[in-house]
């Protein structure tokens, strides 16, 4: 699955342009590495989103394409 699906799909980012442009600008890194935003999510993958100051650290471990609000929070978890 594409990162900026993956952003949008999991609502750790609203919008998939947001996720994108969170990607062009070299706020999004997987597992250490500045990724684009057609870069692949695999599942045990490191996320972490930079939000001005604070910073998000998840590990991807479903892929679905599309989910509800409520089982969106099963496809990460928190590091």
């Amino acid at each position: 699955m594409r990162l900026d699906k993956f952003l949008k799909v999991s609502r750790l980012i609203k919008r998939r342009t947001v996720a994108n442009e969170a990607c062009d600008a070299g706020r999004v890194t997987v597992n250490g590495k500045e990724a684009k935003a057609s870069t692949k999510v695999k599942p045990n993958d490191i996320i972490e989103i930079t939000f001005g100051l604070k910073t998000v650290k998840v590990e991807a471990l479903s892929l679905v394409e599309s989910t509800k609000k409520e089982d969106a929070k099963e496809m990460f978890r928190y590091l």
